[in-house]
């Protein structure tokens, strides 16, 4: 009679001492998230603990922080590179006036984070 781990595919090796162990083969990829990855996941496991718990019964939390990380880079990105462009920020300004050019980008920057963190980390 074949056991629930054999009828969904798992296959066992016997060992040294006479045990059969089953082979596991973790289908998870490699995280490579960062920042906005780290801030799902925090998110998920303080208000939302059954979305976080199904994503880890089905071995996917890795999987959805590495898309969630690289689309809220992305769209960081996009963000700023058009917020800059309408304030008509560019490298003349920085040249002219590095202060100024650090104080209006760290804002942009802000608020274009402000908008990833609620469109794709805290929902």
């Amino acid at each position: 009679m074949k056991s629930t781990f054999e009828k969904m595919g798992g296959t066992y090796t016997l060992g040294a001492d006479g045990i059969y162990y089953p082979n596991l083969v973790s289908t998870d990829e490699e995280p490579h998230y960062g920042k906005y990855g780290m801030m799902r996941k925090t998110y998920l496991k303080e208000h939302r603990p059954a979305m976080y718990s199904l994503y880890m019964l089905e071995d996917r939390l890795t999987e959805h922080l590495n898309v969630v990380d690289d689309e809220a880079q992305e769209r960081m990105d996009i963000l700023v590179r058009q917020m800059m462009e309408k304030q008509g920020i560019t490298e003349e300004l920085k040249v002219r006036d590095q202060m100024e050019w650090v104080r209006v980008v760290n804002g942009i920057r802000s608020r274009a984070e402000e908008i990833v963190l609620k469109e794709l980390v805290y929902i």
